[in-house]
């Protein structure tokens, strides 16, 4: 066989390979409804799974169906392909919007090329923005219009600036939304509230004092001793004294004041040694507001007037608890009811408790006694008191009727922090006061052996001054501090005590 023969057989048995030629079966052309029916994708789909799968299948399952929808109108065909395509380019516009404008406070809205109206979108996805993102609200009030850059709007009688009384009010309304969210604004603007500029400045500054007060209260609060709390150092060493086994268990507060918050404790051991049953926990405010008018009572005494002006103001609250240590060690010492001091840990200071089963015992202010008993705690309290001037070099300095507490059938003396010596500056002051206190108390409940103060200042201080009146009275007591301070100064400050080294120098029995 020739070249050419050979060719054009190969050209022949080649033709159904070609891509360019004409296919061998031509296939009759069919109507859109007929490519849609039911019996061809079912047809079509079975001979894909002829192909692709093993013959095993079965092709009887239940499909999903159109039956719902009428495919029987080209028109309608057409317009929802037309309205899927609409959708899918309104998705891809929404994703070119939000690529351009990214995070930048101006955007661009491609909202006036969407195909498909927002109403008519109700088939929209998860990632779609519902209508009412991008919409105005219809339900929602209208915020005031802001006035233009030439400061007014409208033309003749019609002008408004932007001074207007109303406008004014309007924007006022709506810059409340900007204030804190613990401010309950309300829904001013849809009630079209109208605040005038001196109101809202004032609401506007009451606001911000209230954000630094509770930022203030809350700092105070974690860094200080609070009413029947307790901050989380004082608490942690407290927790230690409980580990330590110096204490059982430690109950709820029961007495509060200016200066301290009290607990009662069930005692432990200290070094093998028991510890009383019943213990009062004495935590010592660690805020100094309580202590601005009290460092008169420490910085001039003997005791603490070198270690005073070394110390900050938070580290003297640590001194008013060893002072109250060293107060209560001294009128123990003489035998004057008191609490006994157990240990001492910064600013907690641990006492017994006076008292029967968590009850703490009463003041002399709240219980109701006989005229006899009143009449022995009145000689009672005269005699602690001659004992605590003379045989403790003390002053009470806050000597009340709420400061003593009757118990067993006595008083006890408690709270004796600020307790000064009788060389302290104003020493003498504390003592008349103290005297005054007692004197008008027991008077008014009916002890009629009660002195005058005048008289029970000279019996407790072993001084006779005599005056007309109180002014001079208290005149010549400033005179004798004035000496007595004028008398230490010249002799030093380790001029010779009574009993003690620490107690600091005597003051002369002038008079």
């Amino acid at each position: 066989m020739d070249q050419v023969g050979i060719a054009a057989k190969e050209k022949t048995d080649c033709v159904w390979k070609s891509p360019w030629g004409a296919p061998n079966k031509m296939t009759s052309p069919c109507s859109l409804a007929d490519v849609m029916s039911e019996q061809l994708a079912k047809q079509l789909q079975l001979d894909e799974e002829n192909l692709g799968f093993s013959s095993n299948v079965d092709v009887n399952e239940p499909l999903i169906t159109g039956d719902n929808i009428d495919t029987a109108s080209d028109l309608m065909l057409a317009k929802m392909m037309q309205m899927e395509f609409d959708r899918e380019f309104d998705t891809q516009l929404r994703r070119e919007e939000k690529k351009l404008n990214g995070e930048s406070k101006v955007s661009v809205s491609f909202e006036n090329y969407r195909m498909v109206h927002p109403y008519d979108d109700s088939d929209s996805s998860e990632d779609e923005v519902d209508w009412q993102d991008t919409c105005h609200d219809p339900y929602r009030p209208d915020k005031p219009t802001t006035t233009p850059k030439k400061g007014f709007v409208g033309k003749g009688k019609n002008i408004t600036t932007k001074h207007d009384e109303v406008v004014c009010g309007r924007k006022n309304t709506a810059r409340m939304e900007n204030f804190a969210p613990e401010v309950q604004v309300g829904d001013g603007v849809g009630m079209d509230l109208q605040l005038s500029n001196q109101v809202f400045n004032a609401l506007k500054q009451h606001c911000y004092s209230e954000q630094r007060r509770s930022a203030r209260l809350h700092e105070k609060k974690e860094h200080s001793t609070a009413e029947q709390a307790v901050d989380p150092k004082t608490r942690l060493l407290m927790y230690k004294m409980v580990n330590a086994g110096t204490l059982e268990s430690i109950n709820g507060c029961f007495s509060t004041g200016k200066e301290s918050v009290v607990f009662h404790a069930k005692g432990g051991s200290i070094d093998d040694q028991a510890v009383p049953e019943e213990c009062a926990i004495k935590v010592f405010k660690t805020t100094l507001n309580e202590f601005k008018n009290r460092d008169k009572y420490i910085k001039d005494d003997y005791r603490f007037k070198d270690r005073f002006s070394k110390l900050n103001p938070r580290k003297i609250i640590r001194m008013w608890a060893e002072k109250e240590m060293h107060n209560l060690a001294r009128m123990q010492k003489a035998g004057i009811p008191c609490p006994e001091v157990v240990i001492l840990k910064k600013h907690i200071l641990v006492m017994s408790f006076i008292g029967e089963k968590q009850v703490p015992a009463p003041k002399l202010k709240e219980i109701k006694l006989s005229s006899e008993d009143m009449k022995q705690a009145y000689y009672q309290v005269l005699h602690m008191m001659q004992q605590l001037y003379q045989e403790c070099n003390l002053v009470h300095a806050d000597l009340s009727e709420y400061n003593m507490l009757w118990h067993n059938g006595k008083v006890w003396l408690i709270d004796v922090s600020q307790s000064v010596e009788p060389t302290h500056p104003h020493g003498l002051e504390f003592l008349f006061r103290d005297c005054r206190n007692v004197s008008l108390f027991f008077q008014k409940v009916g002890v009629s052996e009660a002195m005058n103060e005048h008289e029970l200042f000279n019996a407790v201080s072993g001084l006779n001054i005599t005056a007309d009146n109180e002014g001079e009275f208290i005149a010549q007591i400033e005179g004798l501090e004035k000496m007595n301070e004028d008398h230490v100064q010249k002799r030093g400050k380790k001029a010779p005590s009574y009993h003690s080294d620490d107690w600091g120098p005597l003051m002369k029995n002038s008079g």
